[in-house]
């Protein structure tokens, strides 16, 4: 607060050549008027809310899930290769997982990158190994990747991209064999203990990969969505992938075709979002051991169209990723970005051209 002192004094010049004047004439002057008391100007407190609207509470949130929390854990997000081949079901781990992608791979099957950050399992399983497009995928992360092994090209790719790895195939600390299934589908990952590795170059927590509504039914699929109980994805002869709103759930529940998908503890497989993108997939020239040419999903620098699933509904939506080091963008048809429940999301990659989806 500043204080300015303010003093009124009278005229003293004309003052003085009249008490002059009258002391000529013999006349005492009058008493002069006793000066006024000093005012004090104080300012007002400014008030900064007075002409606008006081600012909203941002809530606490996960980041790669959207959900409220008291606190975001400050630890990088962990993603691991997991197999889906029939010789790996039932899998372990999914349900925990923030995120999950589905992407086509050699011999028309599908394998997932499951990404953790929320909640850290002990035992993912099966863990296998790299592939061409994990990179694009997990590089918007700036978090680690842990997989069994894989060509050493897909592994330079993933490393020139900023993400660290973890291999099973090099001794990191995290990987288990599991007695009672047959190699190679017996790997077991504890993320608790990959967390632990990772080095001071990984962002923590990590970015938002997605933008979700701050509350639960306001998701664009849900609050403007035609309804959608099911949504049919076909990767290829081999792989056709189910999802079917469970209204009681409040969430999207998997199937391997008409065969319910479940983990190992008999727990369906779930999402609160799922997001179908149409990607082109072209052959690479590297080989698996049977000699089948390996498949790369094309994301880095492309787009396409895709249908985004919450709340029983579904929105076509177009996609776009800049390059590989950003996320994935989901706008509708006036171009505005699309918002997910908060909760888990699975992302189908589908091949443009000979894979399809069916919204029913």
């Amino acid at each position: 607060m500043t204080t300015r002192w303010t003093t009124v004094v009278p005229g003293t010049g004309a003052v003085l050549v009249a008490a002059l004047a009258l002391a000529g004439c013999g006349v005492l002057p009058a008493e002069p008027e006793p000066l006024p008391t000093p005012t004090a100007t104080v300012e007002a407190p400014v008030r900064e809310d007075r002409h606008t609207p006081p600012r909203p509470d941002v809530p606490v949130v996960w980041p790669l899930t959207g959900v409220p929390t008291d606190r975001v854990a400050d630890r990088p997000a962990i993603s691991v290769k997991v197999e889906n081949s029939a010789a790996a079901r039932p899998q372990r781990g999914l349900n925990d997982a923030d995120i999950v992608w589905e992407q086509l791979v050699e011999g028309g099957i599908t394998r997932f990158v499951a990404t953790y950050h929320s909640r850290l399992p002990d035992a993912v399983e099966p863990v296998r190994s790299v592939r061409p497009m994990d990179p694009a995928i997990v590089a918007p992360l700036g978090g680690v990747l842990a997989f069994s092994g894989g060509q050493a090209a897909f592994i330079a790719a993933v490393q020139r991209y900023g993400t660290q790895t973890l291999i099973n195939d090099d001794g990191d600390p995290g990987f288990v064999r599991d007695p009672s299934r047959p190699v190679p589908h017996n790997v077991i990952g504890d993320v608790r203990t990959f967390a632990v590795q990772a080095d001071g170059g990984r962002t923590s927590p990590p970015p938002p990969q997605f933008t979700y509504a701050r509350t639960r039914g306001d998701g664009t699929a849900t609050a403007r969505g035609t309804r959608a109980r099911t949504v049919d994805v076909r990767f290829s002869p081999a792989q056709r992938t189910v999802w079917t709103w469970d209204a009681a759930a409040r969430r999207y529940l998997r199937s391997e075709g008409t065969v319910p998908s479940v983990a190992a503890d008999g727990a369906r497989h779930r999402a609160r979002n799922v997001v179908v993108l149409e990607t082109e997939v072209f052959l690479t020239s590297f080989r698996d051991p049977a000699g089948a040419r390996v498949p790369e999903h094309r994301l880095g620098g492309r787009s396409g169209r895709g249908t985004l699933l919450s709340g029983g509904r579904a929105v076509p939506v177009r996609w776009s990723k800049k390059d590989h080091r950003s996320p994935v963008v989901l706008r509708t048809k006036d171009g505005t970005e699309a918002l997910l429940e908060p909760g888990t999301t699975w992302i189908e990659l589908v091949p443009r051209g000979s894979g399809s989806w069916t919204v029913g």
